[in-house]
């Protein structure tokens, strides 16, 4: 495996909520995160929680994410997709007696 890519110019703190509720705080340096960014524009990152707090409260750290879709062969055959099922309601009206007009 490669060796990873640390976003270090950035704040990872997670909150927990008394009601078990939990968000992170995440702040970023752009201009480090620019020199990251692909011919599109994205930065692709994985965002991982630390072992421990720092001294700081940081409790996660990020590193660029370098996973790359294989290059498709040109003489591979397509594979074929497989078909999916026709999606059948999930509630069917039932058939009612109508000979005394009343549906049960």
């Amino acid at each position: 495996m490669a060796d990873k890519t640390f976003i270090n110019k950035c704040s990872l703190k997670e909150k927990v909520f008394d009601n078990g509720g939990r968000l992170l705080n995440a702040a970023f340096n752009v201009a480090e995160l620019s020199r990251h960014a692909n011919a599109e524009g994205w930065v692709r990152i994985v965002i991982a929680p630390r072992r421990q707090p720092d001294e700081k409260g940081k409790t996660h750290y990020a590193y660029k994410d370098e996973w790359q879709p294989k290059p498709q062969d040109p003489q591979a055959q397509p594979q074929a997709q497989p078909q999916q099922a026709q999606a059948q309601p999930r509630y069917q009206e039932p058939e009612q007696d109508v000979r005394d007009g009343v549906p049960f």
